[in-house]
């Protein structure tokens, strides 16, 4: 009797850990690795927001942003812009009802020029569960010609501004590392590395990478962008042969860094202007997706010195017109979504595109990945959800949410969180986090 009830144990002790295990915090852009996958396979494949199916809670959010939702346990935090006040705020919900639970000033400044695809709260916040650090634009002076424009035209110059504040609202501290001037405005979602925040201030000036000291914001390495031209993409970093690597498209160039110094890893020369997805990491290549004015998909081997242009591009391809949304690997497939609402799936291994299909009107949003599946939600609020396939995508399912969307969402204790233009969206099969 003793050995079945000890056996018994082990098993319910078995499932608790291994639902604890799925059960994550999704603490910053990207979730939990940075790079759009979620270990959770009790995420709803189905739901409707014209009927409330699966549709756990739904809260207005005050003004306008972008920025993707993060959540650490029983909180989740998103930041706006309030076009009328002139500010831009951090905004706390109870992850259980979605009830507010308090809203901060971070900036106030005039409203900065940016493109109609933007928004003035499009940096997604990060937390290391103690402290949630955001940033924002804060405009400063008249009005200046663009730089790096086609046509003519006047923008306003300014700062990167970066704060940290603790889970009950109260300022830790607030400091402005560095100018920014973009026509297309600004974002930029911060990394946790150690005891280090390290923020991408790529733009059309003066631009660099600059690493924080958590405790305190101040500045503990800087380093200059070589091209000094605008891109919007988040740092990625893996511990490459028992060394971090930092890893990022920007500034004509791909590059790797040492996230405790800045220092220069490798480098591959361009292949574009302009870049905003995210990379992704398989284990044994890093993939980049791009750009503008022309456009990419590359894998890249990670163990380089130096100039690695010629020599660790493992495989590379033009025939994904991807800009925007950042994307995800699902069971050693590559999948590429373009703004133009087109799917592309490829072998990681080979580059070899394996099918490409119409998912969507638009995207905007980054994809994600849990369960072995793909989820790709396009601006008009509509997520399809899919499996590789063979020659064409395993759809899954196809939700309406009845309500446009450009914010990539998040997940967290068995719920997808998804931030519309006035709603956020908490969606799951039971209550919310399966409590």
């Amino acid at each position: 009797m003793m050995k079945r009830n000890l056996l018994v144990l082990s098993l319910a002790l078995a499932f608790l850990s291994a639902d604890l295990l799925e059960a994550e915090n999704w603490p910053g852009w990207r979730g939990p690795r940075g790079d759009g996958t979620s270990t959770d396979r009790g995420v709803p494949a189905e739901w409707d927001g014209a009927t409330g199916k699966n549709i756990l809670w739904k809260t207005p959010i005050p003004g306008k942003g972008h920025a993707s939702p993060i959540i650490w346990n029983d909180r989740v935090f998103v930041v706006s812009c309030l076009p009328e006040e002139k500010t831009r705020v951090l905004v706390a919900l109870d992850r259980r009802t979605g009830t507010p639970a308090w809203q901060r000033k971070v900036v106030e400044a005039g409203l900065e020029t940016k493109h109609s695809l933007n928004s003035r709260a499009s940096g997604t916040p990060v937390t290391d569960g103690k402290f949630v650090y955001v940033t924002f634009f804060e405009a400063d002076g008249p009005k200046v010609d663009a730089p790096n424009v086609g046509s003519k035209r006047l923008i306003t110059p300014g700062n990167m501004v970066v704060a940290a504040y603790d889970f009950d609202g109260n300022l830790a501290w607030r400091v402005a590392p560095g100018t920014f001037i973009s026509a297309h405005g600004y974002c930029s979602s911060p990394v946790i590395f150690e005891d280090l925040l390290i923020v991408n201030g790529d733009h059309d000036g003066e631009s660099y990478v600059v690493a924080l000291d958590r405790k305190t914001g101040k500045t503990v390495w800087k380093v200059a962008r070589e091209h000094k031209t605008r891109s919007y993409v988040t740092p990625l970093i893996r511990n490459i042969n028992g060394q971090p690597q930092m890893v990022m498209s920007g500034s004509k160039s791909i590059v790797s860094l040492d996230p405790r110094t800045g220092e220069h890893y490798w480098k591959i020369d361009g292949p574009t202007e302009q870049f905003v997805a995210s990379m992704v990491y398989d284990g044994e290549l890093f993939f980049m997706s791009a750009g503008f004015p022309t456009y990419h998909v590359m894998g890249i081997r990670p163990d380089g010195k130096g100039d690695v242009t010629e020599s660790h591009v493992a495989w590379h391809v033009t025939n994904a017109r991807c800009y925007v949304p950042s994307p995800v690997l699902v069971d050693g497939h590559l999948f590429v979504a373009d703004d133009r609402g087109t799917a592309n799936c490829f072998s990681a291994k080979t580059g070899e595109r394996l099918w490409q299909a119409r998912l969507g009107n638009h995207f905007s949003a980054s994809l994600l990945s849990a369960g072995g599946h793909a989820y790709l939600l396009a601006d008009d609020g509509t997520m399809t959800i899919v499996r590789p396939g063979g020659e064409e995508p395993d759809v899954v399912a196809v939700n309406k949410l009845g309500e446009f969307c450009f914010a990539s969402p998040a997940i967290s204790q068995h719920s997808l969180f998804i931030r519309g233009e006035k709603n956020i969206y908490c969606i799951g099969k039971t209550k919310a986090g399966g409590d």
